[in-house]
């Protein structure tokens, strides 16, 4: 993969080193050591410089990324991507429930990895898989994967700063006494499982989920959630604490009658640009399963048959 990045120097940073000014614009140091060993790294006025040249106001400084490397041990498999934006910095996918993220021990081939590796093979590409906001296999809606090492570095960034926001719609059982409110309690493993979660007072790491009903039906409800923590499936963790597990949840509640799968959509989300600093925003609709859930015509017989657990 690779991109050229171009900065004219405000009159702010005159006489910065060219590596405390990419500091300045969100590369981490690491990102700094690998750009030095790439071709052409750094240029100014059309010739090569050293990281250690001093910037003067106004001169435009060329930062050429080049990345030959593919993500190993990922196979490259053609898939159907539901791709909402694409630029040369970020490609923005809508994931279908039961499509894990990365390769794994039963999912070798078939992972939305896999099949980015296959988008960017067919063009010529390398590829490394950088994901931003993971999701579960069975969570459906919007992720960030970040075209390469520098993008990568400030959207993560971002992230670890809460500064990368999103918001998700859940399918709960019954009808929350109180319309809009905080779940505020720590979340731990059970026992030694390396899966499970529960809220642990004692031991579990603090975790705040923001939520507001959106729309009850069916003996339902709907939920709009914003999460101030990410712990491990904190949202199917918090709302079984309060006694609103989301429906068709093999973990924490294995009730299959209206959907096969946790009924959990990343629906949207927004955060500034990594490169161009603009502020980015993106909705992606409830999926058709749980969208014939918020369907007050319908009932568990309207769906789909049982596809059995989902693991």
């Amino acid at each position: 993969m690779k991109r050229t990045l171009k900065y004219e120097i405000a009159t702010e940073y005159d006489g910065f080193q060219i590596d405390k000014y990419l500091k300045a614009q969100g590369y981490s140091s690491a990102n700094i050591t690998a750009i030095k060993k790439m071709p052409n790294n750094v240029v100014i006025d059309g010739e090569w410089v050293h990281m250690n040249y001093k910037l003067k106001a106004g001169e435009i400084l060329t930062v050429n990324i080049t990345e030959e490397d593919s993500s190993e041990k990922i196979p490259a498999v053609k898939m159907d991507l539901d791709i909402v934006y694409e630029d040369e910095d970020i490609i923005v996918i809508n994931k279908p429930a039961g499509l894990p993220i990365h390769p794994s021990l039963n999912h070798y081939e078939d992972s939305l990895a896999n099949g980015l590796a296959y988008y960017y093979e067919s063009q010529g590409k390398p590829f490394i898989f950088r994901c931003a906001n993971r999701l579960d296999k069975n969570t459906s809606g919007l992720t960030v994967i970040a075209k390469h090492l520098v993008s990568a570095n400030i959207i993560s960034t971002a992230v670890k700063n809460r500064q990368f926001h999103r918001e998700y719609y859940a399918i709960v059982r019954g009808s929350l006494e109180q319309k809009e409110g905080t779940i505020d309690a720590p979340i731990g493993r059970v026992g030694e499982s390396i899966i499970t979660r529960q809220v642990d007072f004692e031991n579990g790491e603090r975790a705040v989920t923001h939520y507001k009903v959106v729309e009850e039906m069916n003996g339902h409800s709907l939920v709009s959630i914003h999460l101030e923590t990410g712990r491990t499936h904190q949202i199917r963790v918090h709302f079984k604490y309060i006694g609103h597990p989301l429906i068709g949840d093999y973990l924490y509640n294995p009730d299959f009658e209206w959907m096969d799968r946790q009924a959990l959509h990343s629906r949207r989300i927004e955060f500034r640009h990594p490169i161009t600093k603009k502020e980015m925003s993106f909705t992606a609709d409830l999926p058709s399963d749980m969208a014939a859930v918020v369907d007050t015509s319908s009932g568990p017989s309207d769906h789909l048959p049982l596809k059995g657990k989902a693991f």
